[in-house]
């Protein structure tokens, strides 16, 4: 499994960004993925998740109602919008996948087998 995330970069507190991961190696009906970030100095922290079959969707409480989860099944490709962005979001972030992800574990990094390379997320005051 390769993840390929992109779309990171410098704005604005209050611009929008939308991020995108780029899965490939095999079906991810049966995964989760989800996105962390980590800034620094700080642990991973979850983010946001989504189940490839049905579209469940989980947010940290930090991001929810400003960034939006999707996926698109035909492009392999997990996107997050992010919308009304505070210095606080600076951070890199990272996609990641897994097929053995329960509802319980969703939010941990460790429940996930796969990670992408990270995109550096900065937003200035």
């Amino acid at each position: 499994v390769q993840l390929q995330a992109s779309g990171g970069g410098l704005v604005q507190a209050g611009d929008s960004l939308r991020l995108s991961c780029a899965a490939s190696g095999r079906t991810f009906s049966s995964y989760a993925m989800g996105w962390f970030r980590q800034g620094p100095g700080t642990e991973r922290e979850f983010v946001s998740a989504i189940r490839w079959s049905g579209g469940s969707t989980y947010y940290a409480d930090s991001v929810r109602g400003r960034f939006t989860i999707s996926r698109d099944s035909a492009r392999n490709t997990m996107y997050l919008q992010m919308n009304r962005l505070k210095p606080e979001d600076t951070a890199v972030y990272y996609c990641a996948a897994g097929s053995r992800v329960i509802l319980s574990t969703i939010r941990s990094k460790l429940a996930y087998d796969y990670w992408g390379q990270g995109t550096q997320v900065t937003v200035s005051s």
